[in-house]
């Protein structure tokens, strides 16, 4: 496999996301093994901490997931007893996942195990490099309107 990688063309910059994200996937895929969760978990666990008892739909729009992913996610969620499932007031259709104590444990234990290998990520940059790429990759995802 040749380490050359693209530099020019309409698409060099989206091959860099996608080599850029399988690298970060394999690397904190690395760290929540031992913890039994997925990247996928994680990202639920995130959204959780940060907004609350989130309603699926918000959570799929979210974490970037489709409406089948993200009820799988749930289900582990739950399963392991992460996560929980609660009405709606004023909607019986809707449920809303709220973490659980063992959930928010977990979540640092992850936030703490996935650290030292972020870290690892960003290690050829230079100081300031890493806010700085977080600070454009945010820009690049999140555009705003015009």
């Amino acid at each position: 496999m040749s380490t050359e990688h693209p530099s020019s063309g309409p698409f060099a910059l989206g091959l860099l996301l996608r080599q850029a994200h399988w690298r970060a996937v394999t690397v904190m895929s690395e760290a929540f093994r031992p913890l039994g969760i997925e990247l996928r978990h994680f990202a639920v666990l995130v959204v959780l901490v940060e907004q609350g008892a989130t309603v699926q739909r918000d959570l799929a729009a979210a974490t970037g997931s489709d409406k089948a992913g993200i009820m799988r996610v749930v289900d582990d969620l739950e399963r392991m007893g992460l996560a929980v499932r609660k009405a709606v007031p004023g909607d019986r259709r809707v449920r809303a996942v709220e973490i659980t104590e063992k959930g928010v444990e977990l979540f640092g234990a992850a936030q703490a195990a996935a650290e030292p290998l972020a870290e690892r990520l960003v290690a050829g940059l230079g100081p300031g490099e890493a806010e700085r790429l977080t600070d454009l990759l945010t820009r690049v995802a999140y555009p705003t309107p015009d």
